[in-house]
């Protein structure tokens, strides 16, 4: 039996892409707290509240993904009816803000779950979507809402229930972007698709340190596949490791003979100031969105920044595994962008 060769396959995990995929424009829409924080004057819209006129804060998440694809469209003077995919996933059971995002934008709809590392495995399926030829404008989404969240993962906030100071802050908030090939923006040059790791942490409020061994992991295997090391990159951005997670993923790949920390930094600790009580930093699939498609996609485009690697992560439990005392098995994907 004949093998087949993948040639834009690089080692176990990585994909290199020949083609110019950019990332044509972004959009983000921040809650309350993220607007009152550092990088507040990246967001392109803010709300005072969280609940945003809805009935619900579901609907007001939902309200705030569907802002922010328009606002991506329209960046990129497109219409929904010129987007041959739209990819989008959140926290919620059965993803439902994406899905009735979808059904709003009646766009072709591939709906992901990759918790909080939804947007880097959006921006990776849709990259290599449009270098395959099967499509020429994707538009990837991803959202979180604080209340929304809990309510769900832990407790409805108005019980005003204590958490550990090693536990994170559900960012709220929602971002998106158009992927395409003819524009201007930051390039996909390659992508490491993360495996399952579970480092045995069954406490649902430590997910920073649940997920630190996932992330270091696809790092360490991002550098092996394409032989490089973090000089490469101006930035190394993990999604939402907070404070915590940050350490022990700088820890983790130290031993690995690895020293990020000169250009590397966390979404979950650049969204708040550390007076806005958020314990460990943010959470949730709006932290790396904020971050990364407001604040640095922006310096990016004022090429401020040249080489990024935005390694999203993700704890795949829920409600039930947690009760049922299963350990968090825990991914990170890692999307190289150049400009």
């Amino acid at each position: 039996m004949q093998t087949l060769r993948v040639e834009r396959k690089i080692g176990r995990q990585s994909v290199l892409l020949e083609k110019d995929v950019m990332l044509l424009s972004s959009a983000t829409v921040a809650g309350p707290k993220e607007s009152l924080g550092p990088l507040s004057a990246d967001f392109d819209r803010s709300y005072k509240d969280n609940i945003i006129k809805e009935k619900s804060f579901e609907k007001a998440e939902c309200h705030m993904l569907e802002e922010a694809c328009y606002l991506a469209l329209g960046k990129a003077r497109l219409s929904p009816e010129d987007i041959d995919f739209f990819i989008a996933g959140d926290l919620l059971n059965q993803i439902v803000t994406a899905t009735f995002c979808a059904r709003k934008l009646a766009i072709p709809y591939l709906g992901i779950y990759g918790a909080c590392s939804t947007l880097s495995e959006g921006l990776s399926l849709g990259a290599m979507l449009v270098e395959g030829g099967f499509a020429k404008h994707i538009l990837v989404g991803t959202s979180s809402h604080n209340c929304s969240a809990e309510r769900q993962f832990r407790y409805p906030t108005e019980y005003g229930y204590q958490k550990p100071g090693y536990s994170q802050w559900t960012a709220t908030g929602a971002g998106a972007v158009v992927l395409g090939t003819n524009g201007q923006g930051p390039r996909v040059e390659s992508i490491t698709v993360g495996k399952i790791v579970d480092a045995g942490v069954k406490d649902p409020f430590a997910l920073g340190v649940a997920m630190a061994a996932a992330a270091a992991d696809t790092i360490y295997n991002h550098f092996l596949d394409l032989e490089r090391d973090p000089t490469y990159y101006n930035i190394i951005l993990t999604g939402d490791l907070g404070g915590i997670g940050k350490k022990l993923n700088e820890d983790i790949l130290a031993g690995k003979g690895y020293d990020i920390q000169p250009n590397y930094t966390d979404c979950g600790v650049l969204l708040y100031y550390p007076h806005q009580k958020v314990d460990a930093g943010a959470s949730g699939c709006a932290a790396s969105a904020l971050v990364f498609l407001g604040h640095f996609y922006r310096k990016m485009m004022a090429k401020e920044l040249r080489k990024a690697l935005l390694v999203a992560t993700g704890a795949l439990h829920s409600p039930t595994t947690v009760l049922q005392q299963e350990s968090i098995p825990c991914i990170a994907h890692a999307v190289s962008l150049e400009i």
